[in-house]
């Protein structure tokens, strides 16, 4: 039989990366107690409001077809949250509503990219992104973060990574797995970039709502000068406890919108309207939620930190937003994979390889920030445990 070139690109870029994660979750299920630290699930349930509001709105009947582009509701509520982010007026012209921010990065994506064009991204990167770009056909270019730029992309080895072939400079601040955020500085001089080389700045900017210890966030739409070639996407997955419901977007020049709009109809003719009304009431909401979630695991990275940095070898890296701390065990293993795999079976405790997420961030592990602070505490006993004991 014969098969779409896509399914050869994708290979081995899909749940492959989370076994670790299949392993655990496995293992939950039949009944053993093991301490998952592996995927950046939100802490708490969604709030009983907005599933309130989206049972209401299934009541009303707002269960039919939508359009290509978003409700009103949702896009006038958009149109305020960026509007108050940037400082300027952002049109509902600018955006498109899709399922969740995984799928809007594939219709960017996929709208900018022609085979064989080259995405550079930084490295480490989320699981995913690599096959967002291979599915479009494009080549992703990874770019190492530094630990001792605090793992924040540099405009100087952007600028050495591009090419002619070059055709979209990815951004995900804050940052996922490390938690860094770009400076409005970084983002100026990465978009000085684009504009001198007519590039594209695609950001993703979900953790937008979780930053620790007064840490700032910055969209890389602030400065509007470069608002013509960036686009951003982001979603209420995690700043709003919802992943399950699936509901995020693009915000872009209103130029971009139109010309993807046709291929947004072509993969989903319009997200559900219950959903949209419930992503309207969270999005036009204070982000009292992520606040309190983003402090609790603020909170857990310093608990992690207090137990683990300089013991055995280990050290730990505090993120400055989102769900994750980070384990160098590169004094121990270069084998992020295989050191999960024993810990799991050894001390009951999941984490995530560094090796999930890029060739640079081997020799490293990522915990998530979501157990309780009795079970992060736990856990991290059972890592230093492990830890000393590991053959050197």
């Amino acid at each position: 039989m014969q098969y779409a070139d896509v399914t050869t690109r994708l290979a081995g870029l899909g749940s492959d990366k989370w076994v670790l994660s299949a392993a655990a979750n496995a293992r939950i299920r039949a009944g053993e107690a093991i301490i998952n630290l592996t995927i950046g699930e939100p802490d708490l349930p969604t709030p009983a409001a907005l599933i309130e509001s989206a049972i209401t709105a299934m009541g009303a009947g707002r269960t039919g077809y939508s359009n290509g582009r978003g409700e009103p509701s949702l896009l006038n509520a958009l149109s305020g949250k960026y509007s108050t982010l940037t400082g300027r007026s952002i049109g509902t012209d600018r955006f498109l509503c899709l399922p969740g921010t995984q799928t809007s990065l594939y219709l960017v994506l996929t709208a900018l990219c022609d085979p064989g064009c080259e995405v550079i991204l930084g490295d480490p990167m989320y699981a995913t992104y690599e096959g967002l770009i291979r599915a479009s056909g494009a080549v992703p270019v990874p770019v190492s973060l530094d630990p001792a730029h605090a793992f924040r992309l540099q405009a100087a080895d952007v600028a050495a990574a591009i090419t002619p072939a070059t055709r979209v400079i990815m951004l995900n601040t804050p940052h996922n797995p490390t938690g860094a955020i770009l400076r409005p500085a970084d983002l100026d001089a990465i978009c000085a970039l684009a504009a001198q080389h007519d590039l594209w700045v695609v950001s993703d900017e979900v953790y937008g709502n979780l930053t620790h210890d007064g840490a700032v966030f910055t969209s890389a739409l602030a400065n509007p000068a470069y608002e013509d070639r960036v686009i951003v996407t982001a979603s209420i997955s995690k700043s709003h406890a919802a992943p399950g419901f699936r509901s995020g977007w693009v915000c872009g020049p209103a130029a971009f919108c139109t010309r993807a709009l046709p291929l947004s109809e072509t993969m989903l003719f319009g997200s559900q309207p219950f959903i949209a009304d419930m992503t309207a009431q969270a999005v036009a909401g204070a982000p009292d939620l992520a606040t309190a979630m983003a402090a609790r695991m603020a909170r857990r990275a310093g608990i992690i930190h207090a137990a683990l940095d300089g013991v055995a070898g280990l050290h730990v890296h505090k993120p400055e937003a989102g769900m994750f701390a980070l384990l160098d065990i590169r004094a121990l293993s270069r084998d992020s994979k295989a050191f999960a795999l024993t810990l799991l079976e050894a001390e009951a405790v999941a984490v995530m390889p560094g090796a999930s997420f890029g060739k640079a961030f081997e020799g490293w592990l990522r915990l998530a920030l979501n157990a309780s602070d009795d079970a992060t505490c736990e856990a991290c006993i059972r890592i230093k445990r492990f830890a000393m004991g590991w053959p050197r």
